[in-house]
Protein backbone atom coordinates (compact mmCIF):
# COMPACT_ATOMS: atom_id res chain seq x y z
CA UNK A 1 0.00 0.00 0.00
CA UNK A 2 2.12 3.34 -0.85
CA UNK A 3 1.84 5.92 1.67
CA UNK A 4 0.73 9.39 1.26
CA UNK A 5 4.13 11.02 0.82
CA UNK A 6 4.66 7.95 -2.28
CA UNK A 7 1.81 9.28 -3.81
CA UNK A 8 2.04 13.13 -3.71
CA UNK A 9 3.66 14.92 -7.07
CA UNK A 10 7.02 15.66 -7.12
CA UNK A 11 8.65 18.59 -8.79
CA UNK A 12 12.32 17.02 -8.99
CA UNK A 13 15.07 19.20 -10.16
CA UNK A 14 14.49 16.85 -13.67
CA UNK A 15 10.94 17.83 -14.11
CA UNK A 16 11.44 21.72 -13.26
CA UNK A 17 14.13 21.99 -15.98
CA UNK A 18 11.95 19.87 -18.20
CA UNK A 19 9.28 22.75 -17.28
CA UNK A 20 11.43 25.69 -17.58
CA UNK A 21 12.31 24.28 -21.17
CA UNK A 22 8.69 24.04 -22.12
CA UNK A 23 7.66 27.75 -21.15
CA UNK A 24 10.62 29.05 -23.35
CA UNK A 25 8.83 27.36 -25.90
CA UNK A 26 5.37 28.63 -25.17
CA UNK A 27 7.50 32.09 -25.17
CA UNK A 28 8.42 31.66 -28.35
CA UNK A 29 4.94 30.41 -29.75
CA UNK A 30 2.79 33.31 -28.10
CA UNK A 31 3.16 36.49 -26.76
CA UNK A 32 4.43 36.12 -23.13
CA UNK A 33 6.20 39.26 -21.62
CA UNK A 34 9.13 38.58 -19.54
CA UNK A 35 6.55 39.70 -16.41
CA UNK A 36 4.45 36.56 -17.46
CA UNK A 37 7.52 34.39 -17.56
CA UNK A 38 8.93 35.72 -14.25
CA UNK A 39 5.63 35.19 -12.87
CA UNK A 40 5.15 31.64 -14.05
CA UNK A 41 8.71 30.43 -12.82
CA UNK A 42 7.63 32.12 -9.02
CA UNK A 43 4.77 30.19 -8.93
CA UNK A 44 6.51 26.87 -9.88
CA UNK A 45 9.16 27.64 -7.18
CA UNK A 46 5.87 28.41 -4.33
CA UNK A 47 4.71 24.91 -5.62
CA UNK A 48 7.97 23.21 -4.80
CA UNK A 49 8.07 25.18 -1.57
CA UNK A 50 4.81 24.18 -0.59
CA UNK A 51 5.17 20.73 -1.57
CA UNK A 52 8.24 20.48 0.62
CA UNK A 53 6.93 21.57 3.74
CA UNK A 54 3.87 18.98 2.69
CA UNK A 55 6.54 16.28 2.43
CA UNK A 56 7.89 17.80 6.13
CA UNK A 57 4.58 17.74 7.79
CA UNK A 58 3.85 14.06 6.44
CA UNK A 59 7.65 12.89 7.35
CA UNK A 60 6.75 14.62 10.84
CA UNK A 61 2.92 12.47 11.22
CA UNK A 62 4.66 9.17 9.88
CA UNK A 63 7.19 9.92 13.20
CA UNK A 64 4.49 10.78 15.88
CA UNK A 65 2.50 7.64 14.26
CA UNK A 66 5.46 5.31 14.81
CA UNK A 67 6.10 6.83 18.78
CA UNK A 68 2.25 6.24 19.25
CA UNK A 69 2.38 2.77 18.14
CA UNK A 70 5.13 2.22 20.34
CA UNK A 71 2.97 4.07 23.40
CA UNK A 72 0.37 1.78 22.79
CA UNK A 73 2.68 -1.20 22.62
CA UNK A 74 4.26 -1.09 25.72
CA UNK A 75 1.10 0.23 27.86
CA UNK A 76 -0.65 -3.07 26.45
CA UNK A 77 2.52 -4.39 27.86
CA UNK A 78 1.88 -2.73 31.21
CA UNK A 79 -1.63 -3.69 31.38
CA UNK A 80 -1.02 -7.35 30.75
CA UNK A 81 1.64 -7.52 33.72
CA UNK A 82 -0.65 -5.75 35.80
CA UNK A 83 -3.91 -8.17 35.27
CA UNK A 84 -1.02 -11.03 35.65
CA UNK A 85 -0.22 -9.99 38.80
CA UNK A 86 -3.91 -8.67 39.82
CA UNK A 87 -4.82 -12.43 39.07
CA UNK A 88 -2.54 -14.03 41.32
CA UNK A 89 -3.32 -11.60 44.01
CA UNK A 90 -6.71 -12.63 43.87
CA UNK A 91 -5.97 -16.23 43.92
CA UNK A 92 -3.65 -15.71 46.77
CA UNK A 93 -6.81 -13.57 48.62
CA UNK A 94 -9.23 -16.62 47.66
CA UNK A 95 -7.34 -19.38 48.69
CA UNK A 96 -6.43 -17.03 52.29
CA UNK A 97 -10.38 -17.49 52.20
CA UNK A 98 -10.57 -20.80 52.15
CA UNK A 99 -8.13 -21.69 54.96
CA UNK A 100 -9.57 -19.76 56.77
CA UNK A 101 -13.08 -21.37 56.44
CA UNK A 102 -11.49 -25.08 57.05
CA UNK A 103 -10.64 -23.68 60.32
CA UNK A 104 -13.61 -21.70 61.24
CA UNK A 105 -16.76 -23.85 59.43
CA UNK A 106 -16.96 -26.74 61.51
CA UNK A 107 -17.64 -24.41 64.90
CA UNK A 108 -19.51 -22.36 63.06
CA UNK A 109 -21.82 -25.39 61.25
CA UNK A 110 -22.38 -26.93 64.68
CA UNK A 111 -23.60 -23.92 66.51
CA UNK A 112 -25.37 -22.42 63.16
CA UNK A 113 -26.85 -25.75 61.83
CA UNK A 114 -26.44 -28.57 64.11
CA UNK A 115 -23.73 -29.74 61.25
CA UNK A 116 -20.98 -31.79 63.31
CA UNK A 117 -17.66 -32.53 60.23
CA UNK A 118 -17.04 -36.08 60.76
CA UNK A 119 -13.50 -35.48 58.38
CA UNK A 120 -11.39 -32.56 57.78
CA UNK A 121 -12.65 -30.42 54.82
CA UNK A 122 -10.33 -30.41 51.49
CA UNK A 123 -10.49 -29.21 47.79
CA UNK A 124 -11.49 -31.85 46.01
CA UNK A 125 -11.81 -32.13 42.04
CA UNK A 126 -14.79 -34.72 40.38
CA UNK A 127 -15.17 -34.89 36.80
CA UNK A 128 -12.88 -32.07 36.02
CA UNK A 129 -14.68 -29.28 38.63
CA UNK A 130 -12.81 -28.01 40.99
CA UNK A 131 -14.84 -27.85 44.80
CA UNK A 132 -13.05 -25.48 46.63
CA UNK A 133 -14.56 -26.78 49.95
CA UNK A 134 -15.85 -30.33 50.60
CA UNK A 135 -15.96 -32.62 53.95
CA UNK A 136 -18.32 -35.83 55.03
CA UNK A 137 -20.23 -34.80 57.90
CA UNK A 138 -23.62 -35.83 60.12
CA UNK A 139 -26.52 -34.21 61.63
CA UNK A 140 -28.81 -36.06 63.91
CA UNK A 141 -26.68 -39.33 63.46
CA UNK A 142 -27.72 -38.67 59.44
CA UNK A 143 -24.59 -38.72 57.50
CA UNK A 144 -24.08 -35.83 54.72
CA UNK A 145 -21.69 -33.82 52.80
CA UNK A 146 -20.87 -30.73 52.84
CA UNK A 147 -19.94 -29.17 49.21
CA UNK A 148 -18.86 -25.25 49.28
CA UNK A 149 -17.43 -22.76 47.12
CA UNK A 150 -15.65 -19.70 47.81
CA UNK A 151 -16.09 -16.21 46.25
CA UNK A 152 -14.63 -12.88 47.52
CA UNK A 153 -17.61 -10.84 46.56
CA UNK A 154 -20.75 -12.73 45.53
CA UNK A 155 -22.63 -10.21 43.31
CA UNK A 156 -24.41 -12.52 40.98
CA UNK A 157 -27.24 -15.70 41.34
CA UNK A 158 -24.70 -17.41 38.72
CA UNK A 159 -22.66 -18.58 41.25
CA UNK A 160 -24.72 -20.25 42.65
CA UNK A 161 -25.80 -21.68 39.87
CA UNK A 162 -22.52 -23.18 39.45
CA UNK A 163 -22.51 -24.10 42.99
CA UNK A 164 -26.03 -26.23 42.36
CA UNK A 165 -23.67 -28.33 38.99
CA UNK A 166 -20.97 -29.28 41.44
CA UNK A 167 -23.78 -30.13 43.99
CA UNK A 168 -25.35 -32.61 41.09
CA UNK A 169 -21.82 -33.75 40.68
CA UNK A 170 -21.48 -35.76 44.16
CA UNK A 171 -25.07 -36.83 44.27
CA UNK A 172 -24.16 -39.06 41.12
CA UNK A 173 -20.95 -40.45 43.04
CA UNK A 174 -22.39 -40.34 46.71
CA UNK A 175 -25.02 -41.29 48.47
CA UNK A 176 -26.56 -39.00 51.16
CA UNK A 177 -27.51 -35.52 51.92
CA UNK A 178 -25.29 -32.39 50.05
CA UNK A 179 -24.86 -28.95 52.03
CA UNK A 180 -24.32 -26.45 49.46
CA UNK A 181 -22.43 -23.73 50.64
CA UNK A 182 -20.78 -20.54 49.78
CA UNK A 183 -18.54 -18.39 51.75
CA UNK A 184 -17.74 -15.00 51.21
CA UNK A 185 -16.51 -11.58 52.62
CA UNK A 186 -19.73 -10.06 50.93
CA UNK A 187 -22.44 -10.63 49.69
CA UNK A 188 -25.38 -8.97 47.72
CA UNK A 189 -29.17 -8.90 49.57
CA UNK A 190 -30.96 -9.85 46.20
CA UNK A 191 -28.31 -13.19 45.79
CA UNK A 192 -28.03 -14.04 49.52
CA UNK A 193 -32.39 -14.14 49.26
CA UNK A 194 -31.96 -16.52 46.27
CA UNK A 195 -29.71 -18.33 48.21
CA UNK A 196 -32.08 -18.48 51.11
CA UNK A 197 -34.89 -20.08 48.67
CA UNK A 198 -32.46 -22.43 47.13
CA UNK A 199 -31.03 -23.81 50.48
CA UNK A 200 -27.93 -22.89 49.92
CA UNK A 201 -25.97 -21.52 53.06
CA UNK A 202 -24.37 -18.70 52.80
CA UNK A 203 -21.34 -17.68 55.63
CA UNK A 204 -19.99 -14.12 55.07
CA UNK A 205 -16.49 -14.29 56.57
CA UNK A 206 -17.53 -11.85 59.19
CA UNK A 207 -19.61 -13.65 60.78
CA UNK A 208 -17.31 -16.35 62.02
Amino acid sequence: MQTARQTAFRITPTVRVELEQIIDQRIKDVHVTKEDFSELKAIVKDIAAIQKRTETKLEELVDAQKRTEIALARLTLGLDATRTELGGLSRSVSYSLENEAYRQLPRYLLETHDITITDRMVRFELEGEEINIFAKGSRNGKELFIVGESELKLSSVGKLRQLEKKVSLVKKRYEGECIPLMITHFVRPQVLEAANKKGIIIVQSFEW
